[in-house]
């Protein structure tokens, strides 16, 4: 056993055998001093009685109270202030009984704008202090950004930071100790806000996990251009299952197993032509210029005056989920206002304008991605035994898969080559899985016990055990493979049993 082992082993029967004894009671840290900073609620939370700002409940039925489960904490609020135009809202939540010593911070999704309340009620159920900041605006949208550069900087990476040095203080405060390991989890901006922080600031995490990074492309206004720009090329959702039922039948048996999923779409030479309506329109046929729109939503972004591919598309398998960027009447707002806000600050900016050749290169620009967390260069992070467990989901319509595989392919040969990098990162690919969860495919697993067990004990997952329920009832389960590896059928027993299916590299 490593020494960070022991020392994690030893710290952890510590923190089961011990009383709670708190350094400074709840209430008391309404006081506390935090650099550019000032608590404005400090108080216990009893067994149950949670209940999210603004009736928020996490996306559940209104009746429902997600939180209902939660043991007692201290609930800890501030605002911080690195700038003048600063005005970023965090909160620490500080189990009262069966604290695990460690800290588990938790990201945001689109623009953020709020705080992510259900995952760190998910980080405390399993004992951890959590934390989670709006990242220093209010609402979800981009409209914040404009003509206020520095709350553009809190959003890409200043408020999580600045969350992570005050977190760590309030608990130091509360328990009388630091956290003893230190994680980061999140999805789409949450995967990318973990990856920013590992490449500018390796020492706040001890491991990440970032999936589905949502580092920002013009996507949007590529599929936009294709779908929504002639209405004659306007795809309806009731015929994406038409489009997605002819892409599964002509590439699921690439991988030797007809079971309803892609485990490489990027194999998949799926030609939507076959689709083509031999007389007039209808519900089982494309148009012609519907079959010319789903092959640029296949295809990657070209510059149409030199040919350069810019970036990455959707790929076969997506297809249910078009409608996030396809379904109109404008782009998807995550992108559509990245450039009305910040590239081209213009609230009436029309996106039909866009040129793939000089607006591209206009919106690459670096004060224009300073929230991208595209740097391959982790060697920090990962020279103080930094872990970082990447993942995505085949079938994300949001982010393209692709983008995360020349992520993770840029950091293995930063690192060296994959033999020197296996320690360090692994990437798992979904089959089927949606935008950070969801989908056909096996969608469900762990993330957190695997990176414990990496960090702590220095065993890396060589798979991750996926479930897919219908109706609440676990009908498949699938391991999920490290990159470039799948999971591969041993030739017996149910193709839905995760027993029956090893982790292979693909064939040559």
């Amino acid at each position: 056993m490593n020494i960070r082992a022991l020392t994690g082993a030893v710290w952890t029967l510590a923190c089961a055998a011990a009383t709670p004894v708190f350094a400074a009671p709840c209430d008391s840290l309404s006081t506390l001093k935090l650099q550019d900073g000032i608590v404005t609620l400090a108080q216990v939370v009893p067994a149950g009685q949670f209940s999210a700002p603004g009736g928020r409940q996490g996306g559940g039925p209104s009746s429902a109270n997600p939180y209902k489960s939660l043991s007692e904490f201290c609930r800890v609020a501030a605002t911080l202030t690195p700038s003048r135009d600063s005005d970023i809202k965090i909160e620490v939540w500080l189990p009262t009984s069966g604290w695990n010593g460690k800290f588990q911070a938790v990201g945001n999704g689109g623009w953020a704008g709020t705080i992510s309340y259900s995952a760190m009620a998910d980080a405390i159920r399993s004992g951890y202090a959590s934390a989670s900041t709006d990242t220093g605006h209010v609402g979800g949208r981009g409209t914040f950004a404009l003509d206020h550069p520095e709350k553009l900087i809190d959003f890409a990476w200043r408020s999580e930071h600045e969350m992570t040095l005050r977190a760590k203080q309030i608990i130091n405060a509360f328990y009388g100790s630091a956290p003893k390991l230190s994680y980061w989890n999140g999805c789409s901006t949450g995967g990318r806000q973990g990856l920013k922080e590992a490449q500018m600031f390796p020492d706040d995490y001890d491991g990440i996990i970032a999936g589905a990074p949502a580092n920002r492309t013009a996507i949007s206004l590529w599929i936009a251009h294709a779908v929504l720009k002639d209405p004659a090329s306007y795809i309806p959702p009731n015929k994406y299952p038409l489009i997605h039922q002819a892409a599964v039948a002509a590439c699921d048996a690439h991988d030797g197993l007809k079971d309803g999923l892609l485990s490489d779409p990027t194999t998949c030479k799926f030609d939507p032509k076959v689709l083509l309506c031999k007389e007039s329109d209808g519900p089982s046929c494309l148009t012609a210029p519907q079959v010319e729109a789903a092959k640029k939503i296949y295809s990657p972004a070209i510059n149409p005056r030199t040919g350069k591919e810019l970036f990455a598309s959707l790929v076969p398998g997506t297809e249910l989920g078009w409608g996030v960027q396809a379904l109109g009447p404008e782009p998807s707002a995550n992108i559509y206002d990245q450039y009305r806000y910040v590239v081209f600050k213009d609230p009436n900016w029309d996106w039909k304008t866009f040129n793939f050749d000089t607006d591209v290169e206009r919106g690459d620009r670096p004060e224009n991605l300073i929230m991208n967390a595209t740097n391959p260069d982790m060697k920090a992070f990962f020279a103080r035994g930094g872990k970082l467990l990447l993942y995505h989901g085949w079938s994300d319509p949001n982010v393209p898969a692709v983008n995360t595989i020349k992520y993770y392919t840029s950091v293995v040969q930063t690192m060296g080559g994959a033999a020197k990098a296996s320690n360090s990162v692994r990437l798992f690919l979904a089959p089927g899985m949606g935008h950070c969860g969801g989908g056909e495919g096996p969608n469900t697993f762990d993330k957190v016990a695997p990176l414990e067990r990496w960090v702590e004990h220095g065993e890396a997952p060589s798979s991750l055990r996926a479930s897919h329920a219908d109706e609440g009832k676990i009908d498949r389960t699938r391991p999920l493979c490290p990159y470039p590896q799948m999971a591969a059928y041993k030739g017996a027993g149910s193709i839905d049993d995760a027993a029956n299916f090893v982790c292979r590299a693909p064939s040559p």
